[in-house]
C-alpha cells in the first residue's frame, strides 16, 4: 500500500495548475510560472506524479473515429459488486467519464458511441451482460455548454467572466493515422510527460520524427494531453452531479449563466430537457451557498436531483490513478 499524498501547500498547488494548462510544460517553464527555484519545482512536481495524486497521460478521440453522439448512462448493480463491474467497465475504451455515485444509481459513465453503430448494442448486448449490472439507463447528450480542466486553479462558488470555450470537436477518421502515430499515442497515454528521446527508443523511431508526429496530432484535436488531479489532495471535499429540472424555453439562458461559475466543471444540456451538472466545491458550506445564493435564484429552474461522486475512475478516457490504487488494494485483501 503507497503512502497517503502530504497535504498540498501554495506551491504545490500552483504546479498542479500549471501542469493542468499544459501538462508537458517543462519542469523549467513550470518554475518561472510558479516564481519558485527550479531544483524545488522539480522536486515537488516529481513526488506529486509519484504520490497518484496526480497523473499526466494523453488522451485522443480516435477510440471511437468518426461521427459521435455521447450518452449519459445510469447504472444499477447488484449490492456488493460495484468495484466488479467497474474494473469491467474501466477496459472499455468508449468511455470518456466513469464514477462510482451515491442515490438511484451505483455507477454515472459517459458512452461515446459512432452514428454508425448502434447503442442497443453496446447497451444491451455489452453493458447489461456484465455480471453485476442490473440496470443501465441512458440519455443523449444533446449540447455541452463547459468542460473544465482548470478546475485546480481556484474552484469556489464566485463567478467567473467566461467559461472555458466548447469548440465543435475535430473528427479523427482512423486513416488520419499509421501505425506509427498509434505507436506515439500508446506510449504517451500512461505517462504524458514521457520525453520524446524515450518514446523514440521505445517505438525505434527517431526523435524528431516522434516530436513532429505528436505536436501535428495535438495541433489537429486529434490527441491532448490531460492533467488528473484528485480533488481531496487539493482540499475540495464536495463533488456533485446535478440534474436540473429547468422550463424548456429558458434551458439556453440559464446553462449560460451556471457556465458563469467556476465551480461549475461541466455543463450540459441532455435529451430528456434536463441540464447535467458537474460540481466541484471546497465544502458542504459553500455547496449550500451555490445552492441557495446561486441555483436556487435563477428564473426558470423548477428543481434538481443530486449524487455525490464517491470515485473518478476515469476521465477523458483516463483511468485514474487514485482509481488504480483502489484497484489494487482491493486485490490484495483476501
Amino acid at each position: 500500500m503507497s503512502t497517503p499524498p502530504r497535504p498540498l501547500d501554495a506551491l504545490d498547488r500552483q504546479i498542479v495548475a500549471a501542469l493542468q494548462k499544459d501538462g508537458r510544460a517543462s519542469w523549467t517553464e513550470i518554475a518561472e510560472e510558479c516564481g519558485a527555484p527550479l531544483p524545488t519545482v522539480t522536486r515537488r512536481g516529481q513526488s506529486l506524479l509519484a504520490s497518484r495524486a496526480l497523473r499526466v497521460g494523453v488522451s485522443s478521440n480516435i477510440n471511437s473515429p468518426g461521427e459521435t453522439d455521447l450518452f449519459m448512462l445510469r447504472i444499477a448493480c447488484r449490492a456488493g459488486s460495484q468495484v466488479t463491474v467497474a474494473k469491467a467497465l474501466a477496459r472499455r475504451t468508449d468511455l470518456r467519464f466513469l464514477c462510482l455515485v451515491t442515490g438511484g444509481s451505483d455507477l454515472l459513465a459517459e458512452l461515446v458511441c459512432r452514428r454508425a453503430d448502434s447503442l442497443h448494442v453496446r447497451q444491451i448486448n455489452e453493458i447489461l451482460a456484465i455480471d453485476g449490472v442490473e440496470g443501465c439507463e441512458s440519455d443523449l447528450v444533446l449540447h455541452a455548454y463547459k468542460v473544465s480542466q482548470h478546475w485546480a486553479e481556484g474552484a469556489t462558488s464566485s463567478r467567473e467572466s467566461s467559461g472555458d470555450e466548447i469548440k465543435p470537436p475535430h473528427i479523427c477518421d482512423p486513416t488520419h493515422f499509421d501505425e506509427t502515430d498509434l505507436s506515439i499515442l500508446r506510449e504517451l497515454r500512461t505517462d504524458g510527460r514521457a520525453s520524446f528521446r524515450s518514446v523514440a527508443d521505445s517505438i525505434g523511431v527517431n526523435e524528431s520524427t516522434v516530436r513532429r508526429r505528436f505536436e501535428a496530432m495535438r495541433d489537429r484535436g486529434c490527441a491532448w494531453v490531460l492533467t488528473l488531479v484528485a480533488a481531496s489532495v487539493l482540499g475540495f471535499e464536495s463533488e456533485i452531479v446535478l440534474n436540473i429540472s429547468v422550463q424548456p424555453n429558458s434551458i439556453d439562458d440559464i446553462a449560460h449563466e451556471l457556465s458563469s461559475y467556476v465551480g461549475v466543471r461541466y455543463l450540459a444540456a441532455t435529451l430528456n430537457g434536463t441540464l447535467m451538472c458537474e460540481l466541484i466545491m471546497p465544502s458542504s458550506k459553500d455547496v449550500f451557498e451555490f445552492m441557495t445564493e446561486g441555483l436556487g435564484r435563477i428564473d426558470g429552474v423548477r428543481g434538481w436531483t443530486a449524487s455525490v461522486e464517491l470515485l473518478t475512475v476515469k476521465r477523458g478516457f483516463l483511468e485514474t490513478p487514485w482509481w488504480l490504487e483502489t484497484v489494487t488494494e482491493s486485490s490484495l485483501k483476501p
